[in-house]
Order: C-alpha cells, then structure tokens, then sequence
C-alpha cells in the first residue's frame, strides 16, 4: 500500500466497530472512528495509534446532518473506505413494537447509512478507487423471532449492496455486505445463556463467531486481495446457517 489509505468506520467506539477499528489500523490504513461518543476502549486505541486513528463525534441517525459530517470528514484527506457498521438492534414482537422503535431502526439502520454513503462516495468516485462495506446479518436471510424489523433494516442493506455495486463498479469501487451471525457483543446481552448455547450448538462449528472474525473478514474485503470481489455477502457465522 503506498499513499496510506483512509477508511471510515461508523460506530467504531465499541464492539464490532471497535475491533474493525483497531484491525485496519494494523492493516496499515487510516481510520476514522464515527460515533456519538468516544468510549474509554477507543481512546486507548487512539492513544495507541497516534497517527493511524481519528475519532469524529457524530449522531448518525440526525439524517439531515450528515452532509456536514461528510464535508468535516474531507479534513482528513480523501476518503478511501467506508464501513457501514453502526446500527441498532432493537427487538421486540412485531405487533407490540412501539412505532416510534420501527422509525428508529429504519432511520439508523438503513437511512442514515445509504445517505452516508451518498456523501462520502463522492470522493471516491472523483479518485476511481474505493470500498464500501456494509454489515447486515444473518437475520436478513433467516429469520429469528422478535427480529422482524431489525431483520427487515438488514435486509435492506442487503439489496443496496448489490445495487450500488452495479452502480459503481465501473468506477473501480468494490461494495459488498458482511453478514455476521450472533456474536458475542451488547447486541446479544440481551439473549438468555441458553439461548446462545443453542445458536452455538446448532452451528456447524459448534461455537459463535468473535468481533474479531468479523473485523478480519472486513480487512480483507477492504484488502488489495479482494480487488475483484463485489455485489457479495460474505456470511460470518461459525456454520450457524451452513
């Protein structure tokens, strides 16, 4: 990699984010953590990587914003990446979901990141380069009880996936989607122990996927070797769906 590239990871200050964060860092990229607040965990990452990773505070489901995050970002030079990661997992049956949750999923898991993407592919488009990542789940294609809105988000950026790859591929930007199984992050905390025994059981691996699985899985599509890869959904799961 000669000129360092930079890449932008939303809801890079915890979790999954987090360890995409540190893992393109060492990948030799730049990165840009977004997100509400910076946690304890990023800041010693930062502090880590003085030179590597920048962190940019931002409410990503303010829609109307977003232009200006895009623009504020630019100080940082051209965008190379983006990592569309933040997201909320919000559960609850369907028929008793309060409509102000369904609004809620849809604004920060579809809205806000497609509009994102809108701002920040520019650049890329301008270079003829980039790589775009969107993280759905395996409750987009499966299903899972009291998912149903949340599954219906990461459907969503399943289809904008394969759009825009179409949309951009002629421009030498790669876009795919990463779609992680239960992993062991504060999206599952809410899961009984039994629960999580059962997913790992039934997996083919017989154990869940780590952050970190899926962080790798995230470098390399962001990855010289994953030049020719794009319009994809490249499934991190342990087997769970196998």
């Amino acid at each position: 990699m000669s000129a360092m590239r930079t890449v932008v990871v939303t809801g890079g200050s915890r979790g999954l984010g987090l360890a995409m964060v540190e893992t393109l860092a060492r990948a030799g990229f730049g990165v840009i953590a977004l997100a509400r607040k910076e946690s304890a965990e990023l800041a010693a990452l930062r502090a880590a990587h003085k030179d590597t990773i920048h962190f940019h505070a931002a409410d990503l489901s303010d829609i109307a914003g977003l232009a200006g995050v895009a623009k504020a970002l630019r100080a940082h030079g051209t965008i190379w990446g983006l990592v569309n990661n933040a997201g909320i997992g919000t559960a609850g049956v369907l028929s008793t979901l309060p409509d102000g949750k369904i609004e809620e999923l849809v604004r920060l898991n579809v809205t806000s990141p497609i509009t994102l993407t809108k701002y920040l592919v520019r650049p890329m488009m301008t270079q003829r380069a980039g790589r775009i990542v969107n993280v759905s789940s395996i409750v987009a294609s499966t299903g899972y009880v009291g998912l149903s809105a949340y599954g219906a988000t990461k459907a969503a950026l399943v289809g904008f996936t394969h759009s825009l790859a179409r949309e951009l591929g002629s421009l030498g930007i790669t876009v795919n989607a990463v779609a992680p199984g239960f992993v062991a992050t504060e999206m599952t905390h809410g899961l009984e122990p039994a629960q999580l025994e059962q997913i790992a059981r039934r997996s083919a691996l017989k154990r869940m996927p780590t952050a970190q699985d899926v962080a790798d899985t995230v470098g390399f599509l962001m990855s010289d070797k994953a030049a020719n890869i794009t319009g994809t959904v490249l499934t991190v799961d342990a087997g769970n769906t196998a």
